[in-house]
């Protein structure tokens, strides 16, 4: 009776993956954070949905990490996936409340949640993308009462931080941000083609939704440095 029993348990309760690591340079970086991303989807409901929030903006150069990997997911097809953050329209301070306010309702739908964000850090941890569960918390470096944003995410190392933030930020390099982008966004393109799914999905419904349900739960990104921390402009 009680293997039975603990043989049920194990199939319904899955422990929370482990932060996740990588370089960008490193060939296997997108499969790194597929496989990060997988572990948390597949301890949710395979039926519900997942939104990807893209946060940041195209007006800084390191700061438009976000949008980019947004805009690069944007031309695919991803069933029951909502795409949000891309160089066309960006989520950033201004919006930020918004956005989330259009996620969380209705509040009783099942939902995943990545935020994808770049951040500063030191100079050796240039180039490194980290996974880890756990809300994205735009803006507090920069003593910027932001909302935290999913429940997964994933952040990239984009330069040197701890000293004029904003104008590393506008100096950052354009190569750098948009490998780093590709990297994660191949990552992310895996986890949501393998991702299980519940059954066949609905059509788009008039919320914007691809399949019946709202994006289900995520985890979060760790990059040993500290978060991208600035006002989103506009």
């Amino acid at each position: 009776m009680w293997q039975r029993l603990s043989q049920a348990l194990e199939r319904t309760w899955r422990p929370p993956p482990s932060p996740q690591r990588v370089h960008m340079d490193d060939g296997s970086a997108p499969h790194a954070i597929a496989r990060a991303v997988l572990a948390h989807l597949s301890s949710r409901d395979p039926a519900a949905a997942v939104s990807v929030v893209c946060v940041g903006t195209d007006r800084s150069t390191g700061d438009a990490l976000g949008p980019l990997v947004g805009t690069q997911l944007s031309r695919h097809h991803f069933p029951g996936v909502r795409v949000l953050g891309t160089l066309d329209e960006p989520v950033h301070a201004a919006n930020l409340h918004q956005v989330l306010d259009s996620l969380y309702t209705p509040a009783d739908v099942p939902q995943a949640i990545i935020a994808v964000d770049a951040c500063l850090g030191r100079t050796e941890s240039v180039g490194w993308i980290s996974v880890k569960p756990g809300p994205l918390r735009p803006g507090t470096g920069v003593n910027k009462d932001l909302p935290p944003v999913g429940d997964l995410h994933i952040m990239g190392v984009v330069n040197v931080g701890g000293f004029m933030e904003y104008f590393v930020l506008q100096n950052t390099r354009l190569s750098v941000v948009m490998r780093m982008a590709g990297v994660i966004a191949e990552g992310l393109r895996i986890a949501l083609e393998e991702r299980p799914l519940a059954g066949a999905q609905a059509p788009v419904n008039a919320s914007g939704w691809t399949g019946s349900a709202a994006p289900a739960t995520g985890g979060a990104v760790q990059a040993q440095a500290s978060p991208l921390r600035r006002p989103r402009q506009g």
